[in-house]
């Protein structure tokens, strides 16, 4: 797994508190994970976070899903999960004291969802990576074929936005993103009909080409890394991109 930057470890008392957490209760590598490489974003999908209590509590009153006999929980045990992720569509990934499983409280449609996973046989940090692409799989009804990433939030993480005007005879994005692998070779390539991501070491981060929206760069970098930073912008620069921020 790539880790795109230097994870943010857990504090003292973060720590501390997972210790004492009753891991029987969460999915298997899940504590481990947290400990091991901070919170962050999986595969730029799903949100790991530090168990929270409180997050769903209003939703019990929301009436957002419908409930019958075939449901895994109540309304009123809503109020009860530990959300343990989300996803960036605002998916829950949730656990409840008295539910065998994880619990898959979806945004955009109406039923809870109970996801079973098999038992690990060996448990370490790496093994909730695998939970969380089968997690994809039960839900998606697809495997993601791209390289396995993570994006810790470290705290310190910078963006810029610059425009790829349409100009006749110009660059496209990809092959704008084809050159730039060309004259700066990453350690990490993922490209699909939707995105090019570029990643680098020295940037702490990565370049994106958003194939989607056919004129847009993005440049996520480290705070300490400006220097890196300043190269590849300016490179960028002068092959066409704009730069929308008033200077």
């Amino acid at each position: 797994m790539y880790i795109v930057s230097e994870p943010r470890l857990l504090s003292d008392g973060q720590n501390q508190e997972l210790i004492r957490e009753d891991a029987a209760g969460y999915p298997p590598g899940y504590l481990r994970f947290l400990q091991r490489f901070g919170e962050g974003t999986y595969r730029g999908w799903m949100n790991v976070q530090l168990p929270d209590t409180e997050v769903l509590q209003p939703f019990a009153e929301y009436g957002l899903w419908g409930h019958d006999e075939d449901s895994p929980i109540t309304e009123q045990q809503i109020a009860e999960c530990i959300a343990i992720g989300t996803t960036v569509d605002g998916d829950f990934l949730a656990v409840h004291p008295q539910v065998a499983g994880l619990l898959w409280l979806p945004r955009h449609e109406e039923r809870i969802k109970a996801i079973s996973l098999q038992t690990q046989e060996q448990e370490d940090e790496r093994t909730y990576a695998v939970v969380l692409d089968e997690i994809f799989r039960q839900v998606y009804g697809c495997s993601q074929e791209e390289a396995v990433y993570y994006e810790p939030w470290t705290g310190t993480r910078s963006h810029i936005f610059l425009r790829l005007p349409p100009v006749q005879d110009g660059l496209s994005l990809p092959e704008l993103a084809g050159m730039c692998q060309a004259a700066f070779p990453s350690d990490l390539s993922i490209e699909t009909p939707y995105v090019c991501l570029l990643f680098y070491r020295e940037l702490g981060g990565y370049v994106r080409f958003n194939y989607a929206y056919q004129q847009e760069v993005a440049i996520f970098y480290e705070q300490d890394a400006g220097q890196a930073f300043a190269v590849m912008k300016q490179w960028l620069l002068s092959k066409g991109c704009l730069d929308p921020t008033p200077s």
